[in-house]
């Protein structure tokens, strides 16, 4: 039965002149082009929904209407969703925070896709980053949910993207132990990290159709 995961290749340094020069780890092709792609698909979904937060904002000066292109039905209401308070929680458009935090996955990925090695504070940092993109993004989930009453195709997109990088990078660190774990866990991170994401988004599906069932099967 073949693996579904994502090998990594360490490129570890070799030994040095010194014994306390830090340890550094790459990453294999599989993970550098998974951090490209979910931070291409966050980025795009963040800049069309800058482009649209714009349009909509020149309408009201003007006084006209404008509709996004995603804003289906009363559910898939991507307008409602840019018209919350929510979609401004520090302040400014959640978007501009997406525009630089999924740049910056691209740009990782990049580096790794160019053989670069980082140490183990890189790596931390990096993932208390994701952790940070996913604990807000199921913040917005809940508050989409549950008090915006409403759907954004592209914010959806955008967790998606953010779940997915959160658990293989979390993944990578367990393995190759920057985050303590037991062995049957780095074990299991080792063989099925892909099935925690499908878990995790299948949650969100399952919540998102129970929450309208009368309308999806209406």
């Amino acid at each position: 039965m073949s693996k579904t995961t994502v090998n990594d290749v360490s490129t570890a340094s070799g030994p040095g002149p010194a014994a306390d020069v830090p340890r550094t780890e790459g990453a294999g092709r599989a993970l550098a082009l998974l951090l490209v792609i979910t931070g291409a698909a966050g980025l795009l979904a963040a800049w069309v929904i800058t482009i649209d937060k714009f349009k909509l904002l020149e309408a009201k000066v003007e006084g006209k209407t404008f509709t996004p292109g995603c804003s289906l039905n009363p559910v898939v209401s991507c307008g409602s969703v840019m018209e919350s308070k929510q979609a401004a929680a520090f302040g400014f458009p959640n978007p501009v925070l997406g525009l630089v935090c999924y740049g910056i996955v691209v740009c990782v990925g990049m580096s790794l896709l160019a053989r670069a090695r980082f140490p183990r504070w890189y790596w931390l940092t990096f993932n208390a980053g994701t952790l940070f993109g996913v604990a807000f993004c199921g913040w917005l989930q809940f508050q989409s949910l549950y008090r915006i009453n409403a759907l954004c195709l592209w914010c959806s997109l955008a967790w998606v993207a953010t779940i997915v990088m959160f658990w293989y990078v979390t993944s990578f660190n367990v393995r190759n132990g920057f985050l303590p774990a037991p062995r049957p866990l780095r074990s299991f991170f080792g063989e099925f990290t892909w099935v925690l994401p499908v878990l995790h988004v299948g949650i969100i599906g399952m919540l998102v159709l129970t929450r309208w069932w009368d309308f999806w099967t209406s």
